[in-house]
């Protein structure tokens, strides 16, 4: 199992637009058959060092993840995402579980 997690930083903080990028991440469910979990959740503490929405995002194989990365709904989705954030970072890993 491969687990994707991103953390995205908005330009606009408010919480409308906060709630518009996180609805547009949550659009990807069923639209990718190798996507086997998707959770989105927005920051609730809002603190200094906060980021706005976190993304989890689990695949079968890094192979899976790499399709993905190139799927058209993802390639959409990942260029809104790039217009509205201020920042994101990233990780995957890789467990048994």
């Amino acid at each position: 199992m491969v687990t994707h997690i991103v953390l995205f930083k908005l330009k606009d903080r408010n919480p409308l637009s906060i709630e518009k990028a996180r609805d547009v991440l949550l659009d990807l469910r069923g639209k990718i058959a190798v996507l086997r979990h998707l959770e989105v959740g927005a920051d609730v503490l809002h603190s200094e060092r906060s980021y706005d929405i976190a993304l989890t995002a689990k695949f079968d194989s890094l192979e899976d993840l790499q399709a993905y990365q190139e799927h058209p709904v993802h390639v959409e989705v990942a260029n809104y995402m790039r217009q509205v954030r201020e920042s994101a970072i990233a990780v995957d890993y890789e467990s048994n579980t």
